[in-house]
């Protein structure tokens, strides 16, 4: 059938077809790096991560580039408020962003851009917009993008040109959606910039925050390139203007497949910090979850549904993860048995892989591909019930599990679990109290390993501990 995704640009599904055979350009709108990402960020991050594994999942290869905005009225504003240089500030939150990342198992992209290192190109950008009559110099010294000069503006988020007036000029980096407004590309040095400038043409100055995700995505990817992602309040104006200057400047399209994921609300509200449900994902870890169980709480809601955080969503996740866990288990353990003489394996496998790629190519339907994943798991279990799936079936599940992996991210198959000595030594104790016959004791044991959070599970090779 082939990848389709929802494309935001042309508000149907759309078949994938990449500018070059077999290969991907994806740009992925980063962090403001002046403070720690909250879970809504996380939401887009995950988002854009199960977009990368799916299309390497259907045999593409992947350039993946996604910015750190690094220069910004909120950067400038904090890193003053905190008496910093701008690169010290900054580089306490990117530090912490791929911390983070690496907690929740996404995997790194080819290029992270720093807005501070392409203004070079970002000013060749501008000079091409001024020059072509796009833009204009303000009394100033500021740039800005003049709207009347772009009859197409207003694709992405459907504003009719007819009724379309600007509302002058905005020299802040976001705006209100109701606003239509000439927006600055170059911002002329201000006293409350600090030390904060870079020269150009126009005098000294910095970039606007539109401006440089143009500059980056076509340095590492092209003048037009595949797939461009974000969360939808990214949409306007970010997205729009991103087109606008863009295709301005170069006089061909921009970028052919536009993804945008909803919000995330907690507990049906809005996240904010004044309801007192505004959490970073160092705050939701610290409350005992881990980073595959809140992964698995942004994974697995459609990217373009609204996604509802509560912990009680967390826990949800954990008893899903532990399903799959004790089924691993299992198959790792699995005796020897008749084995798959009729074929029943093989074609649970075959259905399996079937229905999870259908839903991975399907605009990225997780719910679709998550339940070829758990008809894997009760047939997988009936099978080894049955005695039809001894070590050499299980470990062909095992390997489809691997595959599924590849895109979710969060199965942990090769994982052992990492169980301290004196846990190994009390389960061995019980262990040999059961084959004594002495069940009290045996018990005592048990009750001992539950305090100090561990189950232990009886297989045919012998016992397994596993965390409560």
């Amino acid at each position: 059938m082939g990848l389709r995704f929802y494309n935001s640009l042309t508000r149907t599904v759309d078949d994938f077809k990449p500018l070059e055979p077999g290969k991907a350009g994806l740009y992925t709108c980063g962090p403001t790096v002046y403070n720690y990402a909250h879970i809504g960020n996380f939401r887009a991050y995950v988002f854009e991560d199960l977009l990368r594994r799916a299309l390497r999942y259907c045999g593409y290869k992947v350039t993946q580039v996604m910015n750190l905005t690094d220069v910004d009225d909120k950067t400038i504003r904090d890193s003053q408020k905190a008496g910093m240089a701008l690169n010290e500030f900054t580089a306490i939150y990117k530090k912490a962003f791929f911390e983070d990342m690496e907690k929740l198992g996404i995997e790194p992209a080819e290029h992270y851009p720093a807005a501070t290192d392409h203004i070079g190109e970002m000013i060749g950008i501008i000079k091409k917009l001024v020059d072509g009559g796009f833009a204009y110099v303000a009394e100033d010294g500021s740039v800005y993008f003049s709207i009347a000069s772009y009859p197409d503006y207003g694709r992405l988020v459907t504003i009719n040109p007819d009724e379309m007036r600007s509302s002058g000029r905005v020299k802040h980096d976001e705006y209100a959606k109701e606003s239509v407004a000439d927006f600055a590309l170059w911002k002329a040095y201000d006293e409350a910039d600090g030390d904060v400038a870079w020269d150009s043409p126009w005098g000294k100055g910095r970039p606007g925050w539109h401006i440089e995700c143009s500059a980056m995505s076509m340095k590492y990817l092209g003048e037009t390139f595949d797939i461009h992602t974000g969360g939808v309040d990214n949409m306007f104006p970010h997205h729009e203007d991103e087109i606008a200057q863009s295709e301005a400047a170069n006089g061909c399209a921009f970028v052919n497949y536009w993804l945008h994921c909803a919000h995330l609300v907690v507990n049906g509200e809005k996240m904010s910090k004044s309801a007192g449900n505004f959490y970073t994902l160092r705050e939701v870890l610290a409350k005992g979850f881990s980073g595959r169980e809140v992964r698995w709480v942004l994974l697995t809601t459609h990217y373009r549904q609204q996604l509802n955080f509560s912990f009680q969503a967390c826990h949800d996740a954990r008893a899903s993860l532990q399903r799959v866990d004790d089924f691993i288990a299992r198959l790792k353990a699995a005796p020897a048995a008749a084995g798959d003489t009729d074929g029943r394996v093989a074609e649970l496998i075959a259905a399996s892989r079937n229905a999870f790629q259908a839903g991975v190519e399907d605009d990225l339907n997780i719910s679709a591909a998550l339940a070829g994943l758990f008809n894997l798991v009760r047939g997988g279990n009936r099978l080894v019930d049955e005695g039809a799936a001894g070590p050499s079936e299980a470990e062909k599940i095992l390997d489809c599990l691997r595959a599924f992996d590849t895109v979710l991210g969060a199965l942990e198959v090769d994982k052992e679990e990492d169980v301290p000595a004196d846990i190994t030594a009390l389960a061995h104790d019980r262990q040999t109290a059961r084959q004594m016959k002495d069940f009290a004791r045996a018990d005592t044991l048990r009750d001992e390993l539950a305090a100090r959070g561990w189950i232990v599970e009886d297989t045919a090779q012998g016992p397994r501990c596993k965390r409560a």
